[in-house]
This record gives structure tokens, sequence and C-alpha cells, in this order.
């Protein structure tokens, strides 16, 4: 079981030194969003202080962008990591990809599916040299003149991981993926009942194996009060979005749902925060304050049970704490 920490909102000129902080505490990768800035440059600044750990976007947005421009991001970005690349895709919902971005919402799980294929086709030219032929419902890919091609890496193409919320991606995931990033607001019930069978369907429909798919868990993980509440008021954002809530209504509390989402209409986070009590951010957080990192450990390893890898994430995290909660973790399961 490998650990990996999910660094949010950074800015850039601080995503250097705290990529490599991480790696020198031992995380085995680092994932980078999309929130305040461009995940493809903070992936940039990352391989420049890292030598041994991966370095994703956790995620960067597919929809708003093309597949060869993400191409040519993906590429250089595993050239200068020395083929410690991973791409990271997520596709956002609507209102943020028709109101922030400005282009058009449809279908985003066979938009997603096609996108990846149209990747690999593109990296496959490149690779090989051969022409660029990919004909899909929403990209028709023809043109890639000697002049415009990258010289290959040395290194395979990097990997696709989907972030995956719904059955329906997480069907795409398996079916052409090489592998899943699953949220925080995720239970082991959900994992065990609904995520994996769903991956599970997509692997069948592809003829793949399990193995063909790395399973990564994210993980709200708290090493203090402040950072439990912290964990509570994200819990309440998500919980108030239609996208997750049949994660709560999977534990009877689409109620909460119900309360939260005018709320979150209103912009009254405070009182959202009010109604998500300690036993629902149980749900979904690891409380760690005061217990031993062995303790914790086989608590992550419960709720990231059937996964291959577990990201840890939270706001203003005690890394040293959370460092040795990854060790932990990694010497639980190599001894399971």
């Amino acid at each position: 079981m490998r650990v990996d920490l999910t660094l949010r909102a950074l800015q850039a000129p601080d995503v250097a030194a705290a990529a490599a902080d991480a790696e020198a505490l031992g995380f085995d990768g680092v994932g980078l969003t999309e929130s305040t800035g461009d995940p493809f440059i903070a992936c940039a600044l990352a391989a420049t202080t890292t030598r041994r750990a991966r370095i994703a976007t956790g995620i960067a947005l597919a929809l708003p962008r093309t597949p060869t421009a993400v191409a040519y991001s993906a590429w250089d970005l595993q050239a200068l990591s020395g083929g410690r690349f991973a791409l990271g895709l997520g596709t956002q919902v609507r209102a943020h990809v028709e109101r922030r971005f400005g282009v058009p919402w449809s279908r985003p799980a066979a938009r997603m599916r096609e996108f990846v294929l149209a990747l690999r086709a593109i990296w496959t030219a490149w690779e090989t040299g051969g022409e660029l032929r990919f004909e899909g419902e929403f990209h028709r890919l023809s043109l890639m003149p000697a002049g415009f091609r990258p010289a290959p890496t040395g290194h395979p193409a990097p990997p696709v991981l989907l972030a995956a919320v719904r059955e329906r991606m997480l069907e795409v995931s398996g079916e052409v993926a090489d592998g899943v990033l699953l949220h925080a607001l995720q239970s082991p019930e959900v994992l065990r009942e609904v995520t994996l069978p769903a991956i599970g369907r997509g692997l069948e429909r592809a003829g793949r194996a399990r193995e063909d798919v790395e399973v990564v868990v994210g993980l709200f993980l708290a090493t203090s009060d402040a950072e439990w509440e912290a964990i509570r008021r994200r819990v309440a954002f998500y919980g108030s979005t239609p996208g997750y809530r049949h994660v709560l209504d999977h534990h009877g509390l689409g109620a909460l749902h119900e309360q939260l989402h005018p709320l979150s209409r209103a912009g009254d986070w405070a009182a959202m925060s009010r109604l998500v009590d300690d036993d629902v951010v149980a749900l979904f957080g690891v409380r760690a304050a005061g217990r031993e990192p062995a303790d914790v450990a086989a608590e992550v390893l419960r709720r990231a049970a059937g996964a291959d890898r577990v990201s840890l994430t939270g706001e203003q995290p005690d890394l040293t704490t959370w460092a040795q909660v990854a060790q932990a973790v990694r010497q639980a399961a190599a001894s399971s």
C-alpha cells in the first residue's frame, strides 16, 4: 500500500518546497489540485525538487481542455520528472464547466472515455512516428506534422487516472483508464458495495483484469481539533452537492443533503457545518489526535480495503505526524 499526499490550493511559489518536504518525509507521491492555479505548472515545479515520489495532477480538468493540449503537457511532465508523472483527470460539474470556463457541457462520462482514448492515440503517434488517426464522437484528430511531434521521452506514456464518484464514471475508469481517483467523501461501505463493483463492471466490459487499474482512495485525516473542524466544513460542502448525494443516501442521510443544499446556495457555510455532527464526520474522516500511528494505520487500511493506494488530504496538516501514519500504513500492509 503506497501513501500519497494531496497538496491543495498552494500558491505557485510554495509548491516546489512543499513537494520536496513531502518526499523527504517519505510520502510515495504528491498530488497537485486544480483549485486556484494550473496543476500542470504545479507539477512541473514539484518535479524539479523531487527525485523519487510520483507527481500527479490530482486532478486536472479535462472538459475545458482538448486532448491534444493535455497530451503535450503530460508528455513534457513525464520527460521532466524522469517517468514519475501520472495524469489525474476529472470532469468538474456542469456549472463550473459552463460558467467558469465557458465551454459546452454534455455527457461527461462519454466525453471522458473518448478523451482518454484520444490521448492514447496521440501518444502512440508520437512514440511510433505513425499517423494520427482518431475518429470519435467529440474529437476528430488527423493532423500531426513532424515539426509538431515531441521526441520520445524514453519512458512509458503517463498513466491516466480518472476521478470518479458516480457509477457510470467508475465504470468508464475500469474500462479505459490506468487508475481511478476516489474522492475522500467515501465510506468503507460505499467503497465495498458501490465503488469497487462499478469499477469491476467496467473491467469486465473491456476484458481487463483488476490489476490493470490502480484504485486510489482519498482520505480525510485530522491530527488536531482544527483539522477535524476543517473536515467537518468540507463534508458539509460536498454533502450539499447533488453529485455526492448518493454517498449520504447510502447511509440514510439524504435528509442532511436536503438541509445542506439550500444553505450552500445561500452561502451560509457556518450553518452548514453546524448540521454535520461528529458521527457524520467520522464516516469519512480519520481522527488521529492522541492516537498511536499504528492504531491510525489500522483504521486507514480498513477504510481502504480493496484499494491499492491511499492519498491523504486535509487543510494545514501536521505533515510530520501524517508521515508517521503513512509509514505505519506501509508497515501494516506489508505484514498483513
